[in-house]
């Protein structure tokens, strides 16, 4: 047991439902497998399942839990800051996969 901390400029998406709830309604949660800390207050990327850059989001909670079938979660509340425009997305798609997404594909 232990706690993942996030990297300050990524919160990927695995659910296409949660994301497009949050892009809709303008807050929205996602819930993540494990224990994770994601930092309240911080302004992040968020990327969709396929790792695409989608939105700018402001965390304002976080919660890890162990759930009453005893797996430990992490619940993150988000408020929609904006969409991001099709230059932007390409621009942080590329650099999150050269930082982020492309060497953890590497290590699977």
């Amino acid at each position: 047991m232990g706690f993942q901390t996030e990297f300050n400029s990524v919160c990927k998406f695995k659910s296409e439902q949660e994301l497009l709830d949050l892009l809709e309604y303008g807050k929205g949660k996602m819930v993540k497998q494990g224990f994770r800390v994601y930092p309240t207050g911080q302004k992040v990327i968020a990327y969709n399942p396929e790792n695409t850059a989608i939105a700018i989001v402001k965390i304002t909670g976080c919660i890890a839990e162990i759930n009453f079938q005893g797996n430990e979660v992490t619940e993150v509340e988000m408020e929609l800051i904006r969409k991001l425009t099709p230059e932007e997305s390409s621009v942080q798609t590329h650099l999150a996969y050269e930082m982020f997404f492309g060497e953890q594909d590497q290590e699977a």
